[in-house]
């Protein structure tokens, strides 16, 4: 044979072969760990939900004057909402909060934090803050409440209020600090901080065999893995969540991003998806699923899941909770660009944080205001936040403005996040 030919031919397997590895390395997930998952005929945490509310429903009605029932049907509600995701069973839980801390005059600090522990999850932090500084003054069980100051001045950008809280209950072997130190870490940009205290904090909760302890523990270092671009370990520690709570709708979510920004598989992505939302119904999985058909370039399924969202955001009880989706939903289809401006303020005014003025910048840069939207980078937003979106979105404003020589190492930051952000925005962040 031709020695050309043999060339070619050793060429031609060479790349093959490295093309095989190449395929091996990133695939990282296999269906066989996770489809027993898919299809969970049981619901343990619903089914306790519903069992709790038939007993202290009876409960209550036999005993009207026992108002501690009352907040035992809040915690169910609260259960419910956790399990499927169903924005009607929070307020029914703030509702029976509201009524019991109404019959105790709001001088009672466990039931305060429980209305601001509801208020947090509705976004409605400031209200939450108001809540705990009631109970941080009656003083019961006051490391409790701190630690819940730290987490609520945290959200709401009163980032130096929010350290102070941290140092009032500082103690490395105990895991509410050490999941509060890891979080405050990631706020600060280091990465490699937050992943040490989270391993620190599920070394404890896995000595302390409570459930749900593992459970938030497994999710979040999976979450942190991630981040760190450690997908092998992302993928085995949201398969430890799912061995200890099947119907884990977050860590069904999780391994469906590895699927889609790691593998590149958007089909398999859309197949756990459209799993987990025939019994979990928070409005932000049907904006995932549209992004990555948008990918796939089925323009049929981003309508119908873009409809879906809209739908969901009919119903008024959602508050403000999905500002943040909507402004950018707004801005992406260049529609009530006025109203994604006017809803980036409501943002701020709730939380004036780096990433609500990012919305407000964000927006102004879309609707052709370049200089209003680099001001608000400029001192709302630089060096004061490391989310990956909001880098871009840094990047995005200081190209149209000129300003190459601070986008670039922007640019080889971003670069390093791209699974973070998804497969949909490399090209983009290449074009920078």
């Amino acid at each position: 044979m031709n020695s050309k030919y043999n060339i070619l031919i050793f060429v031609l397997i060479a790349a093959l072969f490295a093309n095989c590895k190449e395929a091996t390395k990133s695939q990282i997930t296999n269906a066989n760990d996770y489809n027993a998952y898919l299809n969970v005929s049981e619901n343990e945490t619903l089914e306790r939900a519903r069992q709790n509310e038939v007993f202290w429903f009876q409960k209550l009605e036999q005993t009207p004057n026992q108002f501690p029932y009352i907040g035992k049907l809040a915690s169910t509600y609260s259960n419910y909402f956790s399990a499927t995701g169903n924005i009607d069973y929070l307020k029914k839980a703030e509702n029976h909060l509201i009524k019991v801390n109404e019959i105790t005059k709001y001088n009672n600090p466990s039931y305060l934090k429980s209305l601001a522990y509801n208020y947090i999850s509705q976004h409605k932090f400031k209200e939450a803050l108001e809540h705990l500084t009631k109970a941080e003054i009656l003083g019961e069980n006051l490391q409790e409440t701190q630690k819940m100051l730290f987490d609520v001045h945290l959200e709401l950008g009163n980032y130096e209020m929010a350290h102070m809280y941290l140092l009032t209950f500082e103690n490395f072997s105990d895991f509410d600090y050490l999941i509060r130190l890891s979080k405050w870490s990631d706020h600060k940009g280091n990465l490699v901080a937050a992943i040490n205290y989270m391993e620190k904090a599920m070394l404890i909760a896995e000595a302390s065999n409570l459930t749900p302890l593992k459970q938030w523990s497994y999710t979040n270092i999976a979450d942190f893995y991630g981040h760190a671009g450690d997908i092998e370990k992302s993928y085995a520690y949201f398969l430890k969540a799912l061995a200890l709570d099947p119907n884990d709708a977050y860590a069904k979510k999780g391994i469906a991003w590895i699927v889609f920004s790691h593998e590149k598989n958007p089909e398999e992505a859309l197949r756990i998806l459209n799993a987990v939302t025939e019994t979990y119904f928070a409005p932000d999985y049907f904006l995932l699923k549209a992004e990555i058909a948008e990918f796939i370039n089925d323009e049929t399924l981003v309508k119908e899941q873009l409809d879906l969202y809209e739908n969901a955001m009919r119903n008024k009880t959602y508050g403000d909770m999905y500002n943040k989706y909507n402004v950018l939903l707004y801005v992406d289809s260049k529609t009530n660009l006025e109203e994604a401006i006017s809803i980036a303020k409501t943002e701020i005014e709730n939380r004036p944080t780096p990433q609500s003025y990012d919305l407000l910048a964000w927006t102004y840069f879309k609707n052709g205001k370049i200089n209003e939207a680099l001001q608000i980078v400029e001192k709302h937003i630089i060096n004061k936040t490391f989310e990956p979106e909001t880098l871009y979105h840094i990047a995005e404003i200081y190209k149209a403005a000129g300003k190459n020589k601070a986008m670039k190492p922007l640019k080889e930051e971003l670069l390093t996040s791209i699974y973070e952000l998804g497969p949909g925005m490399e090209v983009k962040i290449l074009n920078l």
